[in-house]
């Protein structure tokens, strides 16, 4: 009868247990577009090209730093592959980093920047070839700072640096199709 009874205690304190909080995963945003929307022309190539503003927070405990990816994974079109055009990688972003600016010039200290598709470092704004495009942001929560010898590392080469070292990512969608043909 105690088994029972010990049973039925547990069970109704689980029952009334708090929730896990959903909303304490990492979160990525910006203040120039929401998940989902179109990116404004400003950050394009038929814009001026800067970076958008984005912020993060509920980061992990034990994040050590940041990296962060913006990447076009496309789809294939008919007759040819799928392909995937990175637009900016940066890594060692310090862990009391939650936000980078607008046009931002100059990164946080000890932040590294690896290559884009343009085989150059920095931002390079939306600039479809056709249709609309879907423009990932991707922040990574890593429990290490990377080795500074990593020099520019490709987004490639980046993921497979951290393998076994996110703790956490955080996705922010935007699209954008060229208004000018």
């Amino acid at each position: 009868m105690k088994t029972i009874a010990t049973f039925l205690t547990i069970a109704a304190l689980t029952a009334c247990a708090p929730m896990p909080n959903r909303d304490s995963a990492m979160t990525l945003q910006s203040g120039a577009f929401t998940m989902n929307a179109e990116i404004p022309r400003q950050y394009t190539c038929e814009g001026a090209n800067i970076s958008p503003p984005l912020t993060w927070s509920h980061v992990p405990a034990g994040t050590k730093s940041f990296a962060l990816i913006m990447d076009d994974p496309g789809i294939a079109q008919a007759g040819e592959p799928a392909f995937n055009f990175v637009h900016w990688v940066l890594y060692n972003l310090p862990a009391n980093t939650t936000e980078l600016p607008e046009a931002i010039k100059a990164l946080p200290s000890g932040t590294g920047e690896g290559l884009n598709g343009m085989n150059a470092t920095g931002y390079g704004g939306p600039c479809p070839p056709s249709g609309r495009h879907r423009y990932f942001h991707t922040l990574y929560a890593l429990d290490i700072e990377l080795p500074k010898s990593i020099g520019k590392p490709t987004k490639t080469e980046l993921v497979t640096i951290m393998k076994g070292h996110v703790l956490a990512t955080a996705q922010l969608l935007g699209t954008y199709e060229k208004q000018l043909k």
